[in-house]
């Protein structure tokens, strides 16, 4: 391996994704032409390089990089050069050599230290010059960070995670826990966090280690949808992990349990291991739902019956007996659960209980859990729907760096009803949140799917709560009629049922086409969503039509089809901006998904009176469509469904995905007009009932399924649930009985 030193000449190419750079430096009378993955170099700096020689065909003799290392210039002319390169923002070609001509070889200094005496300077305000000096610290934090991590083999896409979390502390923080670099916003691997905490010493046996191994383990399980996992299943998992003794990890555990970071509760002949925010938030639901339940609502309703008959005029409607004992136990419960399948009349029946309420002068709320279904029910109520984290003011506390929400026990929404839609996303944090802001006398209605997939997140409420029989529970079983000539609905209820669909029908609303294999799949999709279903149906494909994919690789997972159909329905054109990040090219106009939850992203959305409001939090499942592409200031502007509209830096990119095709675990709580299936290509784990049923129920005009016969019938007859550990159910049981 060759060491050399040497002065950045020139920048020939740099991939702003991944950071591998092609550059010239100046070492002594040669000009060394070096490639590898160096972040942020800019021209003037000096730079030790450590690498191997090689011989490009076209290029010629090139220096490989291993590692390198970085300093500031120091002569004026290379200081110059640094500072007019663009690499500090504010900072062009006239300001550096403002700069300059002013301080001279102390202008470094003066950006590190005294940024304010840029203000000197004719032209530049203090606020400009406190701008300029920030955009030069954070470039050296992020130096700092980047050539820590590298010599680990940290990214430098990574590093600029850590740096964003933990700003100039990053160095001290990793050197602290290195396990803080698989936190669900950084997400490097737990393999090479451990590889970082034993090159700093860490001992592969030590109790910090097993520790940060056990709280990792049950972090991945709440990512996988458990709130808790059995310890023999815990213990087993970490050992495992860390390659250390089954009785070392129990020791381990035995003493977070007495620390209380992690929780533990005894259920039959099973321990079950908590974090501990998950094991407050279970306790906290079901003792608050045991409250709420036996709290006679604030406000009666007088004359139930006359103002049941009111509505049923006013609406022109004759109510089901499930759905008139529904609002009946609507006006004298405090609690109220609603589950039904597609065609049951659940939009109806919100509608009644909303005239119900309103015409005794109580002051109704109405949420849901995303911001597709909270659009969904106000258009289909008339009244405003918030998403559940509107409702509850969520905000972001930057010294505590967690979420927060306004509305709590202190200062609980004001409201006589709260009606929530789509239960059956809710996970059980956000259950948490949403019950500590309701106050006693408060009548709560939850209405959902209970047989379509649970929660993205941990938990799943709604099964806990009605299998649990603990709160009153209306099921809607009777299609209405309208509702019973459609093959969506018909065919919806015959798979939940485990009975195969009806294929061959005079319908025009739900077909299947045989395909064999995943190829072959992913074409007729393309045909069906460019072509074959806009010409027939007169539907617009960037708008109307939405493929559903149980997987997400594979000719006809996910990432593939978004990749064909984005090429078909949004190619590039003049005029239209593009970015590419890590191999993929985001494009104007391309619908996008937001892929994780963000508490502090801003946004801002005009009001019905033309106000505009502000606020913080974008969802995983958020949709929306690329509306500007900025390069000259790095960021790109999503319009999302719900009429947010986000800035996104380019180094945010990895929140997004296309989203022309979705998982079905993704599209909970959506509603389109036609979706297309892909049923190939899916791994035995995902061939479920729950998920078919899913899929299905997201359309409202049109349904496709495109693949093979004997997957669908595997998910058909597959009853099988993935399995999820929540303590819920009987913790219900213990408070109410």
């Amino acid at each position: 391996m060759e060491q050399i030193e040497g002065i950045v000449e020139d920048i020939i190419f740099c991939n702003e994704d991944n950071w591998y750079t092609v550059c010239d430096i100046r070492s002594g009378r040669r000009l060394i032409t070096v490639v590898g993955y160096m972040p942020g170099l800019a021209v003037g700096e000096t730079i030790v390089v450590n690498g191997h020689w090689t011989v490009h065909q076209d290029y010629g003799e090139q220096l490989k990089v291993e590692t390198y290392e970085r300093s500031l210039p120091t002569t004026t002319d290379s200081i110059f050069r640094y500072l007019s390169s663009g690499i500090i923002k504010g900072i062009g070609e006239v300001t550096a050599k403002k700069i300059i001509d002013r301080f001279g070889e102390d202008a470094l200094r003066v950006l590190q230290f005294e940024p304010l005496r840029l203000a000197e300077i004719k032209g530049i305000s203090e606020d400009k010059a406190l701008r300029i000096g920030q955009a030069f610290m954070e470039r050296e934090q992020i130096r700092q960070i980047v050539m820590f991590l590298q010599k680990y083999g940290v990214s430098a896409a990574y590093s600029l995670k850590v740096w964003k979390k933990f700003g100039s502390e990053s160095v001290n923080e990793i050197k602290k826990n290195p396990y803080r670099l698989t936190d669900e916003d950084i997400n490097i691997g737990f393999k090479i966090a451990d590889r970082v905490a034993i090159s700093l010493g860490i001992d592969s046996n030590s109790e910090f280690r097993v520790a940060s191994g056990i709280h990792y383990a049950l972090s991945k399980a709440v990512q996988n949808g458990h709130v808790y996992l059995p310890s023999d299943v815990l213990v087993s998992y970490t050992s495992n992990l860390l390659k250390v003794p089954p009785e070392i990890v129990e020791n381990t555990l035995s003493r977070l349990i007495f620390e209380e970071s992690i929780y533990v509760e005894k259920n039959s002949d099973e321990y079950r291991v908590y974090l501990a925010a998950f094991y407050k938030a279970e306790q906290h639901v079901s003792r608050k739902l045991n409250i709420l339940g036996s709290t006679v609502p604030q406000n009666r309703v007088p004359n139930l019956d006359e103002v049941l008959q009111r509505v049923e005029a006013e609406q022109n409607i004759e109510f089901t007996d499930e759905q008139l004992e529904a609002i009946r136990f609507s006006a004298t419960e405090s609690i109220l659960v609603v589950t039904g399948g597609p065609g049951t009349g659940k939009t109806t029946l919100i509608k009644g209980i909303i005239s119900l309420f309103e015409k005794s002068n109580m002051k109704i709320v109405l949420a849901a859990p995303t911001g597709r279904a909270a659009k969904r029910m106000t258009e289909a109520t008339g009244r405003e729907a918030k998403t559940i984290h509107r409702l509850l003011e969520m905000e972001f506390s930057e010294n505590e760096n967690i979420r927060e929400f306004k509305k709590n026990e202190r200062d609980p929404i004001k409201a006589d009803v709260i009606i929530i839609d789509e239960a059956s996303m809710i996970d059980i944090l956000l259950m948490h949140a949403l019950l500590k802001a309701i106050e006693p006398g408060t009548r709560l209605i939850l209405v959902g799917d209970v047989d379509q997939l649970p929660s993205v997140g941990p938990g799943r409420v709604l099964s806990d709560i009605i299998e649990s029989r603990c709160l009153k529970t209306i099921r809607l079983n009777t299609i209405f009629r309208q509702a019973e000539e459609s093959m969506i609905v018909v065919n919806a209820h015959r798979i939940n049922r485990g009975e195969f669909p009806e294929l061959a029908s005079s319908h025009d609303d739900f077909f299947f086409i045989q395909r064999n294999g995943p190829q072959s799949t992913a074409q007729t999709i393309l045909e069906l969503c460019t072509a074959r279903i806009p010409e027939k149906f007169g539907l617009d494909p960037m708008k109307d039509i939405q493929v559903l994919s149980p997987a997400k690789k594979g000719d006809s997972g996910v990432y593939s089809m978004n990749a064909a159909l984005q090429q078909s329905l949004n190619p590039p054109k003049a005029g239209l901006k593009e970015k590419s990040f890590r191999g993929v090219v985001f494009r104007e106009n391309d619908r996008v998904m937001q892929i994780r939850n963000n508490y502090n992203t801003s946004w801002r959305l005009t009001g019905e009176n033309g106000e505009v409001i502000t606020g913080e939090g974008v969802f995983n499942g958020d949709m929306g469509i690329i509306r500007e592409i900025d390069h000259d200031n790095n960021y790109l502007t999503v319009l999302f469904d719900d009429g947010k509209l986000v800035e996104y830096d380019f180094d945010m990119l990895d929140e997004l995905e296309h989203s022309y095709a979705i998982t079905v675990h993704k599209s909970q709580g959506s509603e389109f007009p036609a979706v297309v299936i892909a049923l190939s290509g899916i791994p035995p784990m995902l061939r479920l009932r729950n998920l078919l049923y899913t899929a299905i129920t997201r359309a409202r005009q049109l349904v496709v399924l495109v693949g093979e016969i004997e997957i669908l019938k595997q998910m058909v007859n597959n009853i099988t649930e993935r399995e999820r550990f929540t303590g819920l159910k009987d913790k219900l049981i213990g408070y109410f009985c």
